[in-house]
């Protein structure tokens, strides 16, 4: 590339300006898609896995075409418009929540319609300025807290996938694998990985996630060959060489919603019910990883504002109602981008790496799916270390700032959600002010924000008081 055209990319994406260089923003973009590219594999699964009111099921080939194709323009989108690593894709809860409990009471196109709905709620809400008012209102302590959180989110995510730790509906609710005992080759490759990342990381080696990532994923494919072991035990991606590299993508879903059918199927106060759902943990998840991400990127400006969030928010509105017009469910930022953050991204410029990585997964579909959780995991586990630090930044000698951003810090992995995290962080935050008499230094915007955080939490008792099933 000829050396004006990359000052011009540089001066554009401010790569020099940020401290990073074009390697960096590379590396980190290759590791974003790989810590991320599971969802290809699980969207499709959980989406085609349900039936909607009439019986119907989503094509599997059909939902990884929509979900490879809307996660990598969005995320080419972001970085261009808001020019942060911050990638995205369609989220994980809210595809199951559009399978598991919206489908099933309608057509699949009045569910993705209402996805559609709640992004173009999210695009208003945006372009008011009420969405940005909200993020800056927040304590910079909470700020701080929720970055860890998430630290230990995305750890506790990398754990379960890699098989390390497995839940179970009796006492203890978490185990040392399967039966409090590692065991089997998978877990093997995952501890092995992680001893290797961490070492990466401590000789400050370029390229140490990234490194890892492809060392294990060749690894795993050697040992799969090698030992006697079923596909099933890696989980949802076998390190199995494909049959095919190239497979012809199936667009058909795309367009197939419809605005306002789900009007005619249930309630309008269900339809209501259900948008105000996915808008608040849409609303918050990406408040949290916006906030946590660029942190950790060192992005945050001396207000602990996050650099174009006005775009960055505006940008994650559209995915989701692209999400829901493709059929791909919504689409929103993503924590995992923590893991090109950690490979030195800093920058939109990763995005165009990543983006154009999901764009041929359209075709390479069966390249995408070698890279076992195993192999994966380990970067989501060091990226955990890395937002970790900033627990030192919390001003702990305040309670009604230490036990908030305490609350945010637990909540967030023990409850396996951020919007859960942040809601309980926010009601205890503004409870605490006021029983200590400093009512006044609550922002009038968390007091709107802790009042439907209550009625998120109590969503139950309020659809039984409003005979909403």
């Amino acid at each position: 590339m000829p050396v004006e055209r990359l000052t011009k990319l540089d001066s554009f994406f401010q790569i020099s300006e940020r401290g990073s260089t074009f390697g960096r923003e590379v590396r980190g973009g290759f590791a974003t898609f790989f810590t991320m590219a599971y969802i290809l594999v699980l969207n499709p699964i959980i989406l085609s896995s349900a039936t909607d009111v009439h019986g119907n099921q989503l094509s599997l080939e059909q939902v990884l075409t929509v979900t490879a194709l809307v996660a990598g323009v969005m995320t080419v989108l972001m970085g261009i418009t808001a020019n942060l690593p911050l990638a995205l894709a369609a989220g994980l809860g809210l595809n199951a929540m559009v399978a598991f409990q919206i489908a099933p009471r309608m057509s699949w196109p009045d569910a993705m319609g209402l996805v559609v709905l709640e992004g173009l709620l999210l695009c208003v809400i945006s372009l008011t300025g009420f969405r940005e008012a909200v993020m800056n209102a927040i304590p910079m302590a909470l700020k701080q807290a929720i970055g860890v959180g998430i630290g230990l989110f995305i750890a506790l995510i990398g754990f379960v996938n890699a098989g390390f730790t497995v839940g179970h509906e009796g006492s203890p609710p978490l185990t040392l694998g399967g039966d409090g005992e590692l065991a089997g080759w998978p877990v093997l490759v995952f501890c092995l990985g992680l001893l290797l990342t961490l070492a990466l990381l401590a000789r400050k080696v370029k390229g140490a996630i990234l490194i890892s990532i492809v060392a294990m994923t060749l690894f795993a494919m050697a040992v799969n060959g090698i030992a006697d072991i079923d596909d099933g035990a890696w989980g949802l991606t076998a390190p199995n060489w494909p049959d095919a590299l190239v497979a012809a993508p199936d667009f058909n879903l795309v367009g197939e919603f419809s605005l306002f059918g789900a009007f005619g199927e249930v309630s309008a106060i269900t339809v209501v019910l259900i948008i105000f759902t996915l808008f608040l943990t849409d609303f918050f998840d990406t408040m949290g990883t916006a906030v946590g991400v660029t942190s950790e990127a060192g992005l945050l400006d001396e207000n602990g504002r996050v650099p174009r969030l006005g775009r960055l928010l505006f940008v994650d509105g559209l995915a989701a109602a692209a999400g829901g017009a493709a059929s791909a469910s919504s689409n929103t930022s993503y924590v995992e981008s923590a893991a090109g953050v950690g490979e030195g991204a800093r920058t939109g410029f990763a995005n165009l790496v990543t983006g154009l990585l999901f764009t041929a997964a359209l075709f390479f579909s069966p390249l995408a799916t070698v890279v076992p959780a195993q192999a994966a995991a380990p970067a989501l586990v060091a990226v955990g270390f890395l937002m970790m630090v900033q627990v030192a930044k919390i001003d702990w000698a305040d309670h009604t700032l230490a036990i908030p951003a305490f609350v945010t810090i637990a909540v967030m992995p023990f409850t396996f959600s951020i919007t859960n995290g942040i809601g309980a962080g926010f009601v205890a935050y503004v409870v605490l002010k006021c029983v200590t008499g400093r009512v006044r230094e609550v922002n009038w915007l968390l007091w709107i924000t802790a009042g439907l955080f209550l009625i998120y939490f109590a969503i139950d008792p309020v659809q039984q008081v409003l005979g909403v099933n």
